[in-house]
């Protein structure tokens, strides 16, 4: 057993596609970072995707099984030379008789982390989130890392910053506690973003700009102790959360973000912040969950 089993896996679905790849690429290096092992898993499963001319069939489970284990595989040798150059990897793989979805949520629970590419095999690839990736980000148990499709993940951004979305909420907490240690075992920059807005505000806007920056001062209180060589760069502005969350992550690495925040209820799944940034960047997000 490895010294890396101590620590809570990190957890990525697959199904043979490959952005599925592209995840476990990106699980692979996360995990080494974090001394972490990788658990690489493929939920045997009905097909989700009915329609007009899509025809159901028994599942074949033998070919199912077959399919899940050439894909675990794969995978496999995927994790492996991905983190080579980063560290040592403790890989486990798993070919579960259940849909990916369930299996993915419980085994959640246990994990440091959920990695998912942005879509995968499905019959229907309208919109960006499959159904996989819309699930678990809305439920997982743990914090949840949605992967680009490659070719819309620009490699020269890896030496970019790690952005962070701050609104004073309790999971928005979680999101900078992240980012700090995600940018810290990734050797970069921290951009914490807050923004503010007028709307049913009797007060002038310096008066906003000043209570907003005061606000990201107090949710940043203890890092700068912790981690005393991360650079932070702060960005407090009058705008819409998600659209200067897009602006600004031109240049990122990497996005965290809550669940849901200050407009948010108790148990509320996914935020329109949230699904806002999932939908409309192009570099890996990491959704913080309560």
């Amino acid at each position: 057993m490895s010294a890396n089993t101590i620590n809570p896996p990190v957890l990525v679905g697959i199904d043979g596609s490959e952005v599925a790849a592209e995840a476990v690429r990106w699980a692979a290096v996360d995990a080494v970072r974090h001394r972490a092992p990788l658990h690489i898993v493929y939920g045997i499963g009905a097909p989700m995707d009915f329609g007009p001319g899509i025809a159901f069939n028994q599942i074949d489970y033998d070919a199912y099984r077959a399919a899940g284990a050439s894909a675990v595989a794969a995978a496999s040798e995927f994790a492996t030379a991905a983190a080579a150059p980063v560290g040592e990897l403790d890989i486990s793989t798993f070919v579960v008789e259940a849909p990916p979805i369930p299996v993915l949520l419980d085994r959640s629970k246990d994990a440091r982390l959920l990695v998912v590419g942005t879509r995968g095999l499905g019959a229907f690839r309208r919109g960006l989130l499959g159904s996989v990736s819309t699930a678990v980000a809305r439920h997982a148990h743990c914090p949840v890392a949605v992967i680009p499709e490659p070719e819309n993940y620009l490699p020269d951004r890896l030496l970019g910053p790690v952005l962070v979305g701050v609104d004073g909420s309790p999971v928005s907490v979680r999101a900078v506690e992240i980012a700090f240690d995600e940018a810290a075992h990734r050797e970069t920059t921290v951009r914490a973003v807050l923004t503010w807005s007028e709307f049913n505000r009797y007060i002038s806007r310096a008066d906003m700009q000043k209570e907003a920056e005061q606000l990201l001062s107090e949710n940043l209180v203890g890092y700068a102790e912790q981690y005393p060589d991360l650079e932070v760069q702060r960005v407090v502005a009058e705008d819409r959360p998600a659209r200067r969350l897009l602006a600004e992550s031109q240049d990122a690495q990497l996005i965290v973000v809550g669940s849901h925040g200050r407009g948010g209820f108790a148990g509320m799944t996914l935020g329109s912040v949230s699904q806002a940034v999932l939908h409309g960047t192009d570099c890996p997000v990491i959704i913080a969950r309560p």
